[in-house]
């Protein structure tokens, strides 16, 4: 450094009088580390007796099967571990350089009406797998709206994304407790990829069809016929797991499964109907004895109370009159006490035992033998 004088200054005198100017520097202050979940309650340590706080465990990271979904498609997201690779990267040959150069120059040529061939428009419910020679082209599937297609190297297959019904046909199967019954279903499936859809199988449709009607004689297959009758929604939501985790490469997506009919045979109609009759039955005498249980006592009741009461008794004959007479009813039945009655009985028993001993010494006598008919 150059001072005014000409002369050249040594920069650590600088540098000291600088520090003197300012004066002595104090020495650093360290500060207590305090830990994260020390809260409030925390006290201050000396640094050189305090311990290092522990290492936070990394949490593992939750890695869902499939991205977050799209509201602006249709189509539900898949992992790329399951898309499929398309060959359009690949290196590609003269042949194919020089059909798609010849196809540009022809649809050059051809404008404007090369235009109507070459712009094709897919419904919002729809998408476009587009093959270019054989290769399946990069970017997945186009749509909804306006894409381009080259003449004569270009063909595309349309994919619908709507939810799709059909009707399992009826399926004869073997319940577990060996009874034969007939059973059809309904499927509701969509597509969820139309790349696997249209390259990983020839006929998602026919397929799913031909599998749904499988796991339909499978899945009953292992149920009684008590389980097929009373747990419907169980076995449909077993099948609907079946089938969409085996039509899951296929980029299909089996929405529900309902159980529309069992049929069961005539005979094992009758025998149920037959057997349900017998339980009602069974339950109506059960029901009727016990109206007649407790019919019975309160008939007990109301005759010990009638007892302690005699004009009771003629009361209750009167209310009796009175409730035939308001019928219209040309015949009264006047009831006749006991006690009247009670001599006349007596007198007649009387007599019908004194003529069963008559008759019973009568019988004696023309049994016994002669005298003479002895000695003979």
């Amino acid at each position: 450094m150059i001072s005014v004088a000409g002369q050249q200054d040594d920069p650590l005198s600088e540098v000291q009088q600088y520090h003197q100017h300012l004066g002595p520097i104090p020495p650093p202050v360290l500060l207590p580390q305090i830990p994260v979940n020390a809260g409030l309650s925390a006290q201050t340590t000396h640094p050189s007796s305090q311990t290092p706080p522990p290492q936070p465990q990394q949490q593992q990271q939750y890695q869902p099967r499939y991205p977050p979904f799209n509201p602006n498609t249709l189509a539900i997201p898949i992992p790329d571990s399951l898309r499929v690779k398309t060959a359009e990267a690949d290196s590609i040959g003269c042949v194919e350089v020089l059909a798609t150069v010849c196809s540009t120059i022809l649809m050059v040529l051809t404008l404007p009406i090369s235009i109507f061939l070459c712009f094709k428009v897919v419904q919002e419910y729809e998408r476009a797998v587009i093959f270019r020679l054989g290769r399946l082209r990069s970017g997945g599937a186009r749509g909804p709206g306006v894409f381009f297609v080259l003449p004569c190297i270009d063909n595309y297959c349309k994919v619908d994304l709507r939810t799709v019904s059909f009707d399992v046909p009826p399926q004869e199967v073997l319940t577990r407790d060996s009874v034969t019954v007939s059973v059809d279903a309904v499927v509701y499936y969509r597509i969820r990829d139309p790349l696997n859809a249209v390259v990983q199988v020839a006929n998602y449709s026919h397929s799913t069809r031909l599998l749904a009607a499988t796991t339909l004689r499978n899945v009953l297959g292992t149920r009684n016929l008590s389980e097929l009758l009373t747990e419907r929604e169980a076995i449909s939501h077993s099948m609907q797991v079946t089938l969409d985790e085996a039509t899951d490469p296929w980029g299909v997506q089996v929405e529900r499964v309902e159980i529309k009919d069992v049929s069961l045979p005539d005979s094992l109609q009758r025998s149920m109907a037959a057997e349900a009759e017998a339980a009602r039955e069974a339950r109506a005498k059960v029901i009727a004895a016990e109206g007649e249980m407790k019919s019975s006592r309160a008939l007990k009741e109301a005759s010990d109370i009638m007892c302690e009461s005699p004009a009771a008794l003629q009361l209750r004959y009167l209310q009796t009159l009175s409730s035939i007479a308001g019928e219209k009813n040309s015949t009264i039945v006047f009831p006749l006490p006991i006690e009247l009655i009670g001599p006349l009985m007596n007198i007649t028993s009387s007599i019908t035992s004194k003529m069963a001993a008559n008759s019973a010494t009568s019988a004696t006598t023309v049994a016994e033998p002669r005298p003479s008919e002895v000695i003979d």
